[in-house]
């Protein structure tokens, strides 16, 4: 593998940058649990409200539980980061082991591809947030 050709300041940086997101994302995290824990439970004989206002309701919840998967997966991506800055293997492409450059790894700190690594796993590879759909 090559070199990642960061220096120590720009680690150090990256690092505080992961460090930041990831105590933001653990916070917004913590209020949907939050919000999700004092919602009375929505048993059908105590659902107020016509059949548009579940309907908007549904989506609501849907959307919250798609950015709730988009968070925890970031955090994921984030977690992975650090093992890599731990193992020495971070700012290097995890498919061709070449350096990831710098203003990729500002933009996204937590890129474990170079671009046209992530290009070619996007291709392959289906990647967004499913929302869930009403049984």
């Amino acid at each position: 593998m090559s070199d990642s050709n960061l220096t120590p300041k720009q680690q150090a940086a990256l690092s505080a940058r992961l460090d930041a997101r990831g105590d933001e994302l653990r916070a917004q995290v913590r209020a949907v649990d939050e919000e999700v824990a004092q919602t009375p439970l929505r048993e059908p004989h105590v659902q107020v409200g016509d059949i548009g206002e579940q309907g908007e309701e549904r989506i609501r919840d849907a959307v919250r539980y798609a950015e709730l998967e988009r968070d925890l997966e970031e955090l994921r991506r984030i977690g992975g980061a650090r093992e890599r800055m731990r193992d020495g293997s971070y700012g290097l492409c995890v498919d061709c082991g070449t350096a990831i450059p710098f203003a990729r790894l500002v933009a996204l700190p937590f890129s474990e591809r170079c671009v046209p690594c992530q290009e070619a796993f996007e291709a392959t590879h289906p990647t967004g947030i499913r929302i869930p759909t009403a049984s």
